[in-house]
């Protein structure tokens, strides 16, 4: 089982900023790391995701506001949230890929965003 340690997260006004970092086992090399959301009553979304090729691709909600970064040689990438917005409140999930196939997720933390 591959585990995923994050942290950051948690609650700051409209047109605040938050952090959120994730890290992976540094012995798995990974084909992406990046980040999802879930909100109430929704669907897990995608937020977006960091390739090791330098690419990264974002949800149109959140270009812009959102930057995506991440260390290849530690398996570590970083949300960085600026401008949130109350529609922003949900989990935050870290995701995994390895080059073997598999994907993993972190245990999620919350973000919410008070107008």
């Amino acid at each position: 089982q591959v585990r995923l340690t994050g942290s950051g997260g948690g609650l700051v006004q409209a047109g605040g900023s938050l952090r959120l970092s994730c890290a992976a086992p540094t012995n798995i090399p990974s084909t992406g790391m990046g980040w999802y959301r879930q909100a109430p009553g929704k669907q897990r979304e995608l937020v977006g995701m960091n390739y090791p090729s330098g690419t990264t691709e974002y949800d149109a909600s959140v270009k812009g506001r959102f930057t995506i970064s991440s260390y290849n040689a530690n398996n570590t990438v970083f949300l960085q949230m600026n401008s949130l917005r109350p529609e922003d409140t949900a989990v935050y999930f870290c995701k995994f890929r390895a080059v073997f196939g598999g994907e993993y997720w972190g245990q999620g933390t919350q973000v919410t965003v008070s107008s």
